[in-house]
Order: structure tokens, then C-alpha cells, then sequence
């Protein structure tokens, strides 16, 4: 039987790759000839568009495929997350193996094999008497149906059978297994029997220096559980989603209330053991994971105990009212004892922020986007808005149509960047950063619970949205369902106007200091009756001097395109409204961004002039920044153009001075956005240079790896395509002092500095 490649054909330690045909050969000869003599003439050579830096070696050069790109994600999990030292994996490792139903022998490669610490000798070849860990991996599935079922242990006998077939030809020192195709993970246990070893499913891999690691435990003690990798925390989520969804058969947005509810379980349990010191009951032991691997019928005990933690989850919140009657845990013993074998390895409570933040927003754009015919914001636009009006510590940030809380969390990551790390982490490891964010969270609990404030009239939305912040910060969100264009005036039949009036100090009526907001907008859902009142007459019932909500007339008398206003407007498309809302519920001095269809800012009718005058009049325009139709068509399936505009309110100072000399003359920071670096599909874009070439950046990383308690700092090779994406944020840009593609947030720094001077909110400071 042929040579089987279970992992990827990229060269092996020895140099050599698998066995190819005599053609094969040649051609690989000749290029090898060729490819050498280049690189003795002229240097290393070029990487080609299919190539990347292996993570594993730091330096090596493997083709770029589907598969390898989930080993490359897996091999720095297993660094990060279970503290493997890189130096004891072998990518693509040759093993002779024996079916053990069959007897017949093959020589098959394993995808990544871990060896014991320090067993590889410099220029030495390692020793399979040494392999104490292997994984398999496998090509994604391409799965077109809409419901796919996760494959529970009693349903991956092939699966399990493929790892033990190779732990077994490793050796009985290797003790632990792993398979998955990115979207099932499976990891095995070998109990060693004096005939015949059993392989056996574990919740989780113990860390590298476990040495221990009690496999018949529980895995529940803060000591054992590990910080979650973005890329594994990610996995787990969707995994737990999906099986709820497809398994059990709930609706996507069900689905999602269900796991939210198992996952505030999972963190009240931590925050017990962690400050009461009680015993752990987010938990799954050996006994009740060996009878998964027979039956899909779940544990009871681990379900029960699960309910019994949200029970006590609804009890500590109910002053706070952000559950109620309604909220019931009502999975079955297969799905919660799925779910928390999935999550009780990890310690949430120490997971870097930014990963637990692009796990929930994952599953809340899969599942709260679309589906009630809403749409969100793009992550792009969010990061970008929230980095260009760049809220500080002692300022109110208030979202009036918050959605699911993505300006929220967005303004939670940036000010935890921007004043918890240094440069926003650039050039900070991995470890590093966690560290520093740990430290940083009290002091962002206490910024949420008294800055942060999002309102929204779906009441699914402000719960997804106070679930976000609690589950980043541990303080409720300050989330209120009610109806922003009636509040704080009317609409007490709303259940959040009650709480929201009690932070009127705040967010009343110009009060706030940064408004930031995607409004709804559209002709078919045009506001109409008492509500329009509000807009034309103020709490003294005193006739607004600047209003909107009215209708609008060329003044033909006057002949020169100046404005009529005409008689109350019977209904107001709701973006017209929101304008006029937003500039009178920031302070004098304030801050707005947001996101407008184009119509308003260009169309030759009255009704939408008079939006544009007053602005004008009300404001000063900081930038106006035209979007593509690839965020809104990938993100929520709507073809629309728009503009994200950024005003900074007049103050009444500034109005009389115009009003005496004359409108003010000043430079507006204007952009049309061409790439946000995916087209209509989601799939992403990179930069290709004049012959439509890649263009890659390559750069050192600072890795520092826990080997026991020894902290090994490396510094590997990264190379990446540049992401054709005109909105990249400081965030995004981890490697310090690396140059990265012309951007729309450096070339508006690089405006500040040229015209600040000339900005009349800058006149006098230093920009």
C-alpha cells in the first residue's frame, strides 16, 4: 500500500518530500537547479502566492492551501494555548502503521507530531520513541446545506480509529490524540491495558507542562484550565451553536440564546471558584465522557448541574433585570453535556478580550443579522468610526440604535488598546498583551458601567448588546430598550425608559459628549403622528427655530435656491429624524458619527437639502467618508451606498460669531472608500502590484512561549498578503514600525496636521 499524506506535501526535517512519479522528479529537479543557482546569484528567493512561513519552524517555506492554513492556526494554539514549545513539533511525520483490525501495514504521515521537551538534538534526527502527542488533520468540508450536525464521539469511530491507528505505531509513551477538518475536534486519551489499549475521548488536551495532567479528573480547577486562543475559543463557540442548531433543531437566533445562557453559566462557575473558592460544577468527568463515546444521549448529572448554575445566574442579576421569567434553559442532557465538555477546559475569565470579543461577534453576526430583516454595521466601518472620533476615558459614548452593541464593544477594545497598551499593542507578544489586558479589565468594568450606553426599540437586540459588555467587562451593559426618537420625552411604554431616564444626567438631551450610530433608514418605514411633534416643538412646547419635520419648498419668490419651510410634515423617513435627534443630544462641543445613505448627502430635492443645511448650520463637518457596497451586501445583504459622516457639534459661541460675520470657511476631510478588503462574497482581497502580483510584507514577531514555568521568547518570521483594505485601523496592524498600504485614518491624521490650524473647533490647539 502507497505512502498516505495525512497532512500536507510540504518538505519533511530531512529535506526529502514524498514519493513522486519519474516526471515528477525531473521537473522538480529542474526547478530545484534553477531555484538554487538564483539563490546563489541573487539572494533568497521570492516567495511565490501560494507560499507562506511555516509556523511551526518560524522560517520554512509550505504552500499555502485550506488545509495547511487550519495546521498553521492549530500549531500556534497549540503553543499558546496548551504551551507546547514549537522546537518539539514535527510537521508531516513518517510513521509505519499496522491496522489494527487488518493487520496490513502502511507508511502514513501524521500531521503534526509532538515529541518530549528537549528530546531533539541540534541536526539530529527525533525519535519516535519520543512522540508523547499527534494530531491529524484534514482538508475543510465543503458544506453547502444550510443545518450541518456536529459529529458527536459515538458518530467519529473512523475519526477516532485514525488517530489511535497512529498513536499506536508511535508507541506506548504517546498518550494523547487529535483530529479535526476545522470543523469537528476530537481529542483522545490512550489507557494503557496489559493486552490491548483502550483509546479513549477527553474534553480537552492538558497543557504541555501537565506533567500531572489526571485524565480521569475533572479538568475544572482554575490551575488546569487554559486562556483560550482566539482561533480555538472561536471553534468551540460555533461547534457549541451548531450543535444546538443542527442537532437538536433550534432556530439560529434560539440557538444563540440557548448557548448564551450555558456560556453565563460557565462564567459564574469561574468567578465562584475563583473568588469564594468553591468546588467546580461546570465540569465533566472521564466516566461521563467515556459513555459519549457510546451513547448521544448526554449526562444528566452534568446537566443539572449546568441548570443549577443559570438558576443561580438569573438570581445574582435580578435587581439588575437582565433576565427574565421568560429566560429558561431548556436544551436537553445530549446538548449541555455536549457544550460544556466543549467549554469547561477554559478559563474564560483570563482569555485575551479582543478573542473573546470576535467569538461573540461571530456568533452574533451569523445569527442576530438578517434573519428579522435588520442589518448591522460592518465590523470595518464599526472599528473605523469609533478609532477616527477616538472616545476618552471621561467621556459618554452613547449608540441611540444600538443593535447588537458593535459600536459598544468596538469603543470597549479601543480605549482597552489605546490606554491599557502601549502604541495598542504593536510589537507586544501574545503573552504580553493578555497580561496587560487582565490588569487593565477593572478600570474598563468601571468605563462601561458609567460611559458606556447603547439604546435600541428591539428588545433582542439590547439584551444581545448588554450580554456583550457584561461578557467582556462583567459589568451589565447599559443597554435599555426604548424608543430613541421618542426619549427622553415619551415612550414610557417601553420597559428601558424607566432605567434610561435614571442616567438622564448622562445621556439626556445635550448631555452626551460622542454619539456614534447606524440608524435605520429607508421610505417604507416612515415615522409618522405625535412623534413627529417632538421635533418641532421643545419640552416648554416652544417652536423649535431649527427643525427638519417639516415640508420643504424651493423659495421661488426669492429666486436665488434658498429653502421655504412649508407646513408639518404628516411623515419623515426615520434617517432625516435621527439627524436632527443626534445633533441635539450631544453637549456643545460634542461628537457625532454616522452612517447615512448617499441620497441624503446628494440628492437635489428639498427634503433632503434641508437635512444638509442643517448640519451646516448645527455643525462642523470633521469628515465625511464614502463606503463601497461590498460591506453592506456581504454583511447584511443590501445592496446600498452610504457615507459614514463625522460632525463635531457648534457651540453657541460659534453660532453667534457666524451669525455676526458670516458663515466660516474651512476644509472638510473627504474620502471615497474603494476596498474594505472582501468583495460582495465575503471572500477577501489583497493588494497585487502593476503585473497583478501578490504583494506580501514580511517582518519578525516577538513570540514568547510558557515551557513549564520558563518563559522561551523567539522571534519567528511572519509573512503576509496585504489586505486591500482602505480602513485599516491601528489595531489591526500588530507589527510595529512595518509600512503598511496607504489608509484612510493615516491620510485624516496627515490632514489634521496640515489644516488644523484652518478647523475652527481647532483654532487655537495644537491638532
Amino acid at each position: 500500500m502507497g505512502e498516505e499524506q495525512l497532512g500536507f506535501d510540504i518538505p519533511g526535517e530531512d529535506g526529502r518530500r514524498p514519493a513522486q512519479s519519474a516526471k515528477a522528479r525531473s521537473q522538480a529537479s529542474g526547478r530545484g537547479r534553477a531555484q538554487k543557482a538564483q539563490e546563489e546569484t541573487s539572494g533568497p528567493r521570492k516567495l511565490q502566492d501560494d507560499e507562506i512561513f511555516d509556523y511551526i519552524s518560524g522560517d520554512k517555506v509550505v504552500k499555502h492551501t485550506p488545509m495547511e492554513e487550519v495546521r498553521q492556526r492549530i500549531a500556534r494554539a497549540l503553543v499558546h494555548q496548551y504551551g507546547i514549545d514549537p522546537r518539539d513539533m514535527r510537521a508531516d511525520f513518517p510513521l509505519q502503521v499496522e491496522n489494527r483490525k487488518t493487520g496490513r501495514k502502511s507508511r502514513k504521515r501524521a500531521s503534526i507530531v509532538i515529541f518530549k521537551h528537549g528530546s531533539i538534538e541540534p541536526d539530529a534526527e527525533p525519535r519516535p520513541e519520543d512522540i508523547r502527542r499527534i494530531v491529524v488533520i484534514k482538508p475543510p468540508r465543503n458544506d453547502s446545506r444550510t443545518v450541518s450536525k456536529i459529529r458527536t464521539f459515538a458518530r467519529a469511530k473512523e475519526q477516532v480509529d485514525e488517530v489511535a491507528d497512529l498513536m499506536h505505531a508511535a508507541g506506548p509513551q504517546c498518550e494523547y490524540g487529535m483530529w479535526t477538518d476545522d470543523k469537528d475536534l476530537y481529542f483522545i486519551h490512550r489507557k494503557r491495558h496489559r493486552f490491548e489499549d483502550e483509546y479513549l475521548p477527553l474534553a480537552n488536551w492538558p497543557r504541555g507542562d501537565a506533567s500531572l495532567f489526571d485524565p480521569k479528573g475533572n479538568i475544572s480547577s482554575l490551575g488546569i484550565m487554559k486562556s483560550a486562543d482566539e482561533t480555538m475559543l472561536k471553534f468551540a463557540f460555533r461547534r457549541c451553536h451548531d450543535f444546538i442548531h443542527g442537532n437538536e433543531g433550534l432556530p439560529k437566533d434560539a440557538a444563540f440564546w440557548q448557548f448564551l445562557y450555558v456560556l453565563f453559566a460557565k462564567l459564574h462557575d469561574e468567578e465562584l471558584v475563583r473568588e469564594q473558592g468553591r468546588d467546580p460544577r461546570f465540569y465533566i468527568d472521564h466516566t461521563e465522557l467515556a459513555a459519549l463515546a457510546e451513547s448521544d444521549e448526554g449526562s444528566k448529572a452534568v446537566a443539572d448541574r449546568v441548570r443549577d448554575l443559570f438558576k443561580e445566574v438569573k438570581e445574582a442579576h435580578a435587581d439588575e433585570n437582565q433576565f427574565t421569567e421568560y429566560d429558561r434553559l431548556t436544551l436537553n442532557d445530549a446538548a449541555l453535556t455536549f457544550i460544556t465538555g466543549e467549554l469547561s477546559t477554559y478559563r474564560l475569565h483570563g482569555t485575551s478580550l479582543d478573542a473573546l470579543g470576535a467569538a461573540y461577534q461571530e456568533l452574533v453576526g451569523e445569527n442576530l443579522r438578517g434573519d428579522r430583516g435588520q442589518y448591522f454595521t460592518p465590523n470595518v466601518a464599526t472599528r473605523f468610526m469609533v478609532e477616527l472620533l477616538d472616545p476618552q476615558r471621561d467621556e459618554t459614548v452613547l449608540d441611540p440604535c444600538c443593535g447588537t452593541g458593535g459600536f459598544l464593544r468596538e469603543t470597549l477594545l479601543h480605549v482597552l488598546h489605546r490606554d491599557g497598551l502601549p502604541d495598542f499593542g504593536r510589537g507586544l507578544s501574545v503573552q504580553e498583551k493578555a497580561e496587560l489586558e487582565t490588569a487593565y479589565r477593572p478600570k474598563l468594568a468601571k468605563y462601561a458601567r458609567e460611559r458606556v450606553f447603547g439604546l435600541d426599540f428591539d428588545p433582542f437586540l439590547t439584551r444581545a448588546a448588554s450580554f456583550g459588555v457584561m461578557m467582556m467587562t462583567k459589568a451589565k451593559g447599559n443597554t435599555f430598550q426604548v424608543d430613541s426618537l421618542r426619549f427622553p420625552y415619551a415612550g414610557t411604554d417601553k420597559p428601558g425608559f424607566g432605567p434610561a431616564k435614571e442616567h438622564e444626567d448622562r445621556i439626556g438631551i445635550g448631555k452626551v459628549h460622542v454619539l456614534i450610530t447606524n440608524p435605520p433608514f429607508g421610505t417604507d418605514i416612515p415615522v409618522t403622528g405625535p412623534t413627529l411633534d417632538l421635533f418641532r416643538v421643545d419640552e416648554y412646547s416652544r417652536v423649535k427655530d431649527a427643525s427638519i419635520a417639516y415640508d420643504w419648498s424651493k423659495d421661488k419668490e426669492k429666486g436665488d435656491g434658498s429653502l421655504k419651510r412649508g407646513k408639518p410634515a404628516s411623515s419623515v423617513p426615520p434617517e432625516r429624524l435621527f439627524v436632527q435627534k443626534c445633533v441635539e443630544w450631544v453637549r456643545p462641543g460634542g461628537r457625532i458619527g454616522i452612517v447615512l445613505p448617499n441620497g441624503i448627502l446628494s440628492n437635489p430635492g428639498p427634503d433632503d437639502e434641508a437635512v444638509r443645511r442643517y448640519i451646516l448650520d448645527e455643525c462642523w463637518v470633521m469628515a465625511s467618508v464614502e463606503l463601497p457596497v461590498e460591506p453592506f451586501v456581504f454583511g447584511a445583504g443590501v445592496n446600498i451606498l452610504t457615507t459614514m459622516l463625522f460632525l463635531r457639534k457648534k457651540t453657541k459661541a460659534e453660532k453667534e460669531e457666524e451669525r455676526e460675520y458670516g458663515p466660516t470657511d474651512y476644509p472638510v476631510f473627504m474620502s471615497v472608500v474603494e476596498k474594505v478588503g472582501h468583495d460582495r462574497r465575503g471572500n477577501r482581497l489583497y493588494v497585487r502590484d502593476a503585473r497583478g502580483e501578490y504583494e506580501w510584507r514580511e517582518y519578525l514577531e516577538n513570540d514568547d512561549i510558557w515551557v513549564g514555568d520558563v518563559v522561551v521568547p523567539r522571534k519567528i518570521k511572519r509573512r503576509k498578503r496585504i489586505l486591500d483594505n482602505d480602513l485599516l485601523a491601528l489595531r489591526d496592524r500588530p507589527e510595529k514600525d512595518v509600512e503598511v498600504r496607504a489608509n484612510v485614518i493615516d491620510a485624516y491624521h496627515e490632514f489634521l496636521k496640515k489644516h488644523g490650524h484652518e478647523l475652527p473647533w481647532l483654532k487655537g490647539e495644537s491638532a
